[in-house]
């Protein structure tokens, strides 16, 4: 069953493929066919929207508008209430993300050790500030109060990597590995 308590056919129109310009949608239909599959495996069990959010982002990267009113059709809730629960918490994203997080340390160890000078490389290499992401979704910039490895320091995290001492003359070369 497909959202919409309708057919797989009549839930792909219902979850807004069907009928719109490629401009309107962000989710491919491979990425639709996967989040109606995930609708329908959590579509009875009660309170499992969050679960459903977080399978959902996982298959397409954030929420674009369509994805919202999808999840809202398909577990029967207004979208204003899918959107209220993706805009509160911080796991959600309503806009792309890059494939790889790099999370900077801006505590107090890793920023008098010259974690701003690394920042301020990555950011005029990739074109991009603290909390954006790069125009071909390589990267996304985030700057973190602490990463817990002051001993380090400075000290960044990409994807699951944690990279310490790193300097301004290096964190280039440390970023070519993520392609």
């Amino acid at each position: 069953m497909g959202c919409c308590n309708h057919s797989h056919d009549e839930a792909s129109h219902c979850c807004g493929q069907a009928g719109t310009s490629s401009e309107m949608t962000a989710m491919s239909e491979e990425q639709r066919e996967r989040v109606l599959d995930i609708i329908a495996r959590h579509r009875d069990t009660p309170g499992a929207l969050i679960t459903v959010l977080r399978e959902a982002q996982a298959v397409v990267g954030y929420f674009p508008p369509d994805l919202i009113e999808c999840i809202a059709e398909g577990m029967n809730i207004p979208g204003s209430d899918v959107f209220g629960v993706v805009s509160f918490y911080s796991l959600f994203s309503l806009t792309p993300k890059g494939r790889h997080t790099i999370k900077v340390c801006t505590g107090t160890a890793c920023y008098v050790k010259g974690i701003r000078e690394v920042i301020n490389r990555i950011a005029s290499e990739y074109g991009i500030r603290e909390g954006e992401t790069t125009e071909d979704r390589r990267f996304d910039l985030e700057g973190v109060r602490c990463l817990g490895a002051c001993g380090l320091a400075p000290v960044m995290v990409v994807g699951g990597d944690t990279h310490g001492e790193v300097s301004a003359d290096r964190v280039l070369e440390l970023l070519k590995k993520y392609a």
